[in-house]
């Protein structure tokens, strides 16, 4: 693994950025690719933001949100790429691999265990509590002076992926950082206004059809909930990726494993899995070539629901005692 004044070094060396993030984002991919964005801005780089999906609602108030380009409008990509937040090249969505598909000059910075190295450069940190804090880090190597616009982000970033700071992975170097950013102009009043306060009515209702199809093994260590395409769309809540659906899983006593089952298309369905840390869901989502963290993880299958559901829960039931 490359040090993060390696790569200070290879940005300051370059020019002509493009960074990326990774298909349906969440807070830390969205924060992270901010927080970097408006820095290397600051240092009078030309820089760009690339995503395959949109930015969701909640995150549209931070600085820069409405500056990231899409699979329509994003163009030639520049030869030096950024990524964050990616284990892997493919982690970008099949219509962002094929648009980056040329050789370019590729800085990975992640903290999943599954992580691929892919990079020119890479500085992945498994024990990071999210690639935001790592972003902050790296920001420090550059010398940029962060102000208010590049702390909410990396706050953002790092309050999600965290859980609002309850996970494992939260640790004294977390908390040294978000009140480093505090100090720089951090507005609670907007994390709680734009995460909490601003649900739409789908989402709601997304929520409500969640909790409807929950379900569990006899034994009750596992929970899941299934949310069909047909069904989404019936909600009109298709646009909406919400990030806490799946805790309600593991917030029921007894539950070891919690899974959210969602068909992002027909015949296209994401997994989630969380642990409430005696499996490792990583190592189980590795299985269907998906990855994470020993207690987050994801992964994607074709096929129907009824068969994606019963390969995974066999697979689950197959390592819990």
């Amino acid at each position: 693994m490359n040090s993060l004044s390696q790569i200070a070094q290879a940005i300051r060396d370059r020019d002509d950025f493009l960074l990326v993030g990774h298909s349906i984002p969440d807070g830390d991919c969205i924060g992270s690719l901010l927080g970097l964005y408006l820095g290397l801005l600051t240092l009078g780089k030309r820089t760009r933001v690339f995503l395959q999906d949109k930015v969701p609602a909640i995150y549209s108030y931070l600085r820069g949100a409405n500056e990231i380009l899409g699979p329509n409008n994003v163009g030639k990509p520049e030869t030096n790429l950024i990524y964050l937040d990616c284990s892997d090249p493919e982690r970008v969505g099949d219509i962002g691999a094929t648009i980056l598909a040329d050789d370019p000059f590729i800085i990975n910075i992640d903290h999943h265990q599954s992580n691929t190295r892919f990079g020119k450069l890479n500085y992945v940190d498994e024990k990071a509590s999210s690639t935001a804090e790592l972003v902050f880090l790296l920001l420090e190597q550059l010398q940029v002076q962060a102000d208010s616009a590049i702390a909410n982000a990396l706050y953002i970033g790092i309050f999600q992926d965290t859980g609002g700071f309850q996970h494992s992975s939260t640790g004294p170097a977390t908390f040294r950082t978000a009140a480093a950013l505090m100090e720089k102009g951090v507005d609670l009043d907007a994390v709680k206004r734009n995460l909490f306060e601003s649900k739409s009515t789908e989402e709601l209702l997304l929520l409500s059809l969640a909790l409807r199809s929950l379900n569990s093994s006899a034994d009750g260590k596992i929970v899941w909930m299934i949310l069909n395409y047909q069904d989404v769309a019936d909600i009109g809540a298709l646009e909406i990726c919400p990030e806490g659906i799946i805790n309600n899983t593991l917030a029921i006593k007894g539950a070891q494993v919690g899974l959210l089952f969602r068909e992002l298309s027909p015949g296209n369905i994401k997994v989630g899995l969380r642990s409430k840390g005696e499996i490792d869901v990583a190592s189980l989502a590795a299985q269907f070539g998906g990855g994470g963290h020993p207690r987050a993880a994801g992964l994607q299958l074709a096929g129907t629901m009824e068969d994606a559901e019963r390969e995974v829960i066999l697979a689950v039931e197959s390592v819990i005692s």
